[in-house]
């Protein structure tokens, strides 16, 4: 297994606009995926155990089906798109993603939130979003 790429303070700054869309884009298609389902729900009288083609389904039934799964591939793929920067997805439902990063020597994650116009905090790698801290601005200048 390969090392994890660590990110330097103004490598994670540099992708926050491409990240900012790409994450944007991703909870639009949530939205998307959730509407779709309520269609898919009010048509075929309840939600399917399965969005898998079957011949007894209706026609509007089939297509629905055919539309989500085409939703479900876009929305995987896009979190894809976000992880080949190097990031790491940690909570799809509201767009946060952490990136390897160093804090006074030690191995952290940088922690960013769509939103966040620059990257603002890390947490220690055992630590999660309600334990972030702010980046010093001596962090700042050593990073």
């Amino acid at each position: 297994m390969t090392s994890p790429r660590v990110f330097s303070i103004a490598e994670v700054e540099a992708l926050i606009p491409t990240l900012s869309a790409l994450v944007t884009r991703q909870l639009q298609r949530h939205d998307e995926i959730e509407a779709g389902l309520g269609d898919l729900a009010r048509t075929a009288g309840g939600l399917p155990r399965t969005l898998a083609d079957d011949a007894s389904d209706p026609p509007a039934v089939a297509a629905l089906k055919v539309e989500l799964r085409s939703r479900i591939d876009h929305y995987e793929n896009g979190w894809a798109d976000v992880t080949e920067l190097g990031a790491v997805v940690k909570d799809p439902n509201v767009g946060l993603v952490d990136f390897y990063g160093r804090v006074d020597g030690r191995l952290v994650w940088f922690c960013w939130r769509l939103g966040e116009e620059t990257l603002r905090y890390y947490h220690d790698l055992d630590a999660g979003f309600s334990q972030r801290r702010p980046l010093r601005p001596e962090t700042r200048r050593l990073n």
